[in-house]
């Protein structure tokens, strides 16, 4: 009988995290659009990133239950797939309805309409999230770990390539119109999270087609669990004494999980300002819009937008995409030798020194405004363009190293300290790692654009790289464990 985990092909590998690439591709449509669709909906930039806190609340809210429920169940489907499988399916209607909110307003607002529909995608994409993320912890051995969760940074980021840049292609390749009236959503945006939607139930299918988890009794012996460690005694309990529980696992979280929730808090207050705030501050710097045309109020004086200013914002949000995307190809590149890296040079020398380029190419923001427009061929078409959008493809590499780091190396340093009936629930707590900063950074930093910087979108970016470069320095305080090697080295008595 074989008491060690198999090792995985490097298909099989790929199999087990090929539907994050649709989940990420839907993300990446949000992250890139969600701020360009709900400004076109009525929405000021102060009030901007209290839309965005949905994302994190649902984070919050969802990832610990579905953790502690995928930790409990088995059935025909496994044990991970059938959250996937039904946050997948969620995640489709949302992306289905979401842009196309102004239609429902004989019901709701549409700005309404819209975040709700921000809701229920949130909260799909999270149910997605962290069974994704534990089934690679269950299913890949230790001695993989670090090609595991490589590659799936680099599915998820092949899938936020080709997320973020799809409008700008449908706009520029195919012609779909890319500007729109206020209340409305351009139908490229439209027709781009049409096909997010597809891409992503598509691919989740094929994970869950295309990988089989292991039995309980298999899994219990790769983890070096016995059936009395690994049975699920707590959904037999009163919701009280669940509820007790699950406080009792966050009291007494692995230190490593404490030290990562430092780093982790900088990381993502950082790359919050970024999704929120890169359209209207390229808008702003780039473009040389003013900010008044940011401003509800300012809007309703004059009543149409003129049609220069209206092209000038649609060309800026396309070209959003196109630096998403492109931070996302670096992220993919990155991916690939992040596994090899981290293997020679550890861990947290890669994950440190990733964040300090990530941090210092946020700063460098400031550097690259140049208004002379210039002709840029991107192969399937061309477009012509401030010169300084151009060099803010620069910082996107630094920017791309630092995400393809935070997608791993938080996940690669904690999988080994957790205990191994108790995976799920504690990657779904690790998520509050996530979130709250998320919350923290959509509570004050609209406070922070409005009253500190006057609106002016891209010193919020310069806060971002300083947040992220407090969290390489965070980096060198986290020390690992590996409990999943020592109880399979040593048995469970």
């Amino acid at each position: 009988m074989q008491t060690s985990q198999p090792r995985l092909s490097f298909w099989q590998i790929w199999n087990v995290s090929f539907g994050f690439l649709g989940v990420q591709f839907g993300f990446a449509l949000q992250n890139a659009n969600v701020s360009r669709i709900l400004t076109g909906l009525g929405a000021d930039l102060h009030s901007l990133s209290l839309f965005w806190l949905v994302a994190p609340i649902m984070g919050l809210i969802v990832q610990p239950i579905v953790g502690s429920a995928s930790d409990r169940t088995w059935n025909r489907l496994g044990r991970r797939r059938p959250f996937i499988l039904g946050g997948a399916i969620a995640a489709f209607i949302g992306m289905i309805l979401l842009p196309n909110a102004p239609i429902f307003v004989a019901f709701l607002a549409p700005m309404i309409m819209g975040a709700l529909m921000v809701a229920l995608m949130d909260a799909s994409f999270n149910v997605c999230f962290q069974p994704f993320r534990s089934l690679v912890s269950d299913m890949v051995p230790a001695s993989q770990r670090n090609v595991g969760y490589s590659v799936q940074s680099l599915l998820i980021n092949i899938g936020a390539v080709i997320g973020s840049i799809l409008p700008f292609v449908l706009t520029n390749v195919i012609g779909l119109e890319n500007t729109a009236q206020m209340g409305e959503v351009a139908p490229s945006v439209v027709w781009a999270f049409y096909v997010g939607a597809t891409v992503l139930l598509g691919t989740v299918i094929w994970t869950v087609i295309r990988t089989k988890e292991y039995a309980p009794e298999e899994y219990n012996r790769y983890k070096g669990l016995d059936a009395d460690t690994a049975e699920p005694q707590e959904a037999k309990a009163p919701l009280s004494q669940r509820i007790g529980e699950f406080f009792k696992l966050v009291r007494d979280m692995p230190k490593t999980m404490k030290q990562l929730a430092v780093v982790q808090f900088f990381s993502w207050f950082a790359l919050f300002i970024m999704w929120v705030y890169t359209t209207p501050a390229i808008t702003q710097h780039i473009w040389n819009i003013d900010k008044k045309w940011y401003d509800p109020e300012y809007l309703a004086s004059v009543g149409t937008v003129p049609e220069s200013i209206s092209i000038a914002m649609g060309a800026a949000g396309d070209w959003v995409g196109i630096l998403f995307a492109a931070y996302s190809v670096f992220a993919a590149i990155f991916s690939i030798f992040l596994a090899k890296l981290a293997d020679t040079l550890g861990r947290k020398t890669v994950y440190a020194g990733a964040l300090i380029l990530g941090g210092l190419s946020y700063v460098s923001f400031l550097a690259f405004q140049d208004l002379t427009m210039v002709n840029v061929d991107l192969l399937i078409t061309e477009v012509t363009v401030p010169v300084g959008a151009v060099k803010l493809l620069i910082p996107m590499i630094g920017v791309g190293i630092a995400w393809a780091a935070i997608l791993a190396m938080p996940y690669a340093m904690l999988a080994g300290s957790l205990p191994a009936n108790k995976t799920g629930v504690y990657m779904g707590i690790f998520n509050f790692t996530v979130a709250a900063p998320q919350i923290v950074s959509g509570l004050t930093a609209g406070w922070i654009l409005s009253s500190v910087f006057d609106n002016d979108a891209k010193y919020i970016i310069v806060v971002a790289g300083i947040s992220m470069l407090i969290g390489a320095i965070a980096v060198f305080f986290v020390k690992e464990t590996d409990t999943h090697t020592a109880n399979a080295t040593q048995g469970v008595e």
